[in-house]
């Protein structure tokens, strides 16, 4: 017999390729029993073992024999087993990732959004346009897509203004979220009618006098108003600006001026 297919990370970890698991849970019980001792012999700490949902009748084999849950998605569940006590286990992804953006025109008018879950609980209740980043997705990309799916305005990103950070979010996790200060590239409105309720230009000293406008989001106008920000640049040596992007001081004359 040999042991699983699998590779290995820099961290004495032993991937097995889900690719090579056997279909019957009695092959996998026996093949797992085979492997761990001669993976523990060589001097390996952990086993990460990704079982896909077409496969989840090996998970309580699994279970027995001492992995643990490590993480899921929609397709697999991640499990992980010690081959010595007191080997680190990584936490999986500990926060969510959002954000929203500062759009003001020439007219010193800022892009607003009431979303309708806030219509009768919070009436006048306007925010910024904003919400969660999608896997892979660039901070600025981000920013950019959410205003045109909320607000049906272009924008182009101008700058990073500011940042808020809180614990206790969706199922336990922290959340992150940014605020991009954008310039518009377009001025009609077409709202979407699914999430947002009603969807405006409002003067910048409305918004900041508003009784009915959270602190919050008076404070992410200001910094946006009053702070040059941290513009997207490239750094020499890096190979994929795909994969990567990078937010430095952005140098120059504020555009804004609060008053």
């Amino acid at each position: 017999m040999n042991v699983f297919e699998h590779t290995t990370n820099q961290f004495g970890g032993i991937i097995i390729n889900p690719a090579a698991l056997p279909e019957g849970t009695n092959a996998f019980q026996e093949q797992m029993c085979y492997s761990l001792p001669v993976w523990k012999e060589e001097g390996n700490r952990l086993v990460w073992l990704e079982a896909p949902i077409q496969q989840a009748a090996l998970i309580p084999v699994a279970v027995a024999l001492d992995f643990i849950f490590h993480h899921s998605t929609d397709s697999y569940l991640m499990m992980v087993h010690r081959l010595t006590p007191k080997a680190f286990i990584p936490p999986y992804a500990t926060h969510y990732i959002g954000i929203g953006g500062v759009v003001l025109n020439d007219r010193r008018e800022l892009l607003v959004v009431c979303e309708k879950y806030h219509r009768i609980s919070r009436p006048g209740f306007y925010k910024l346009p904003g919400g969660a980043l999608t896997q892979g997705e660039h901070l600025a990309d981000a920013a950019v897509r959410e205003v045109l799916e909320e607000t049906g305005v272009q924008t182009k990103f101008e700058a990073l203004v500011c940042l808020r950070h809180w614990h206790g979010y969706r199922y336990g996790k922290s959340d992150i979220y940014f605020v991009a200060r954008l310039s518009p590239t377009s001025q009609e409105i077409t709202k979407d009618n699914e999430e947002i309720e009603e969807c405006l230009w409002m003067l910048v000293d409305d918004y900041l006098n508003s009784p009915t406008v959270h602190s919050f989001n008076k404070a992410i106008v200001r910094a946006a108003l009053n702070s040059n920000g941290l513009e997207t640049t490239w750094l020499e040596g890096y190979d994929d600006p795909k994969m990567r992007e990078f937010f430095m001081p952005r140098e120059g004359v504020q555009r804004h001026a609060s008053t």
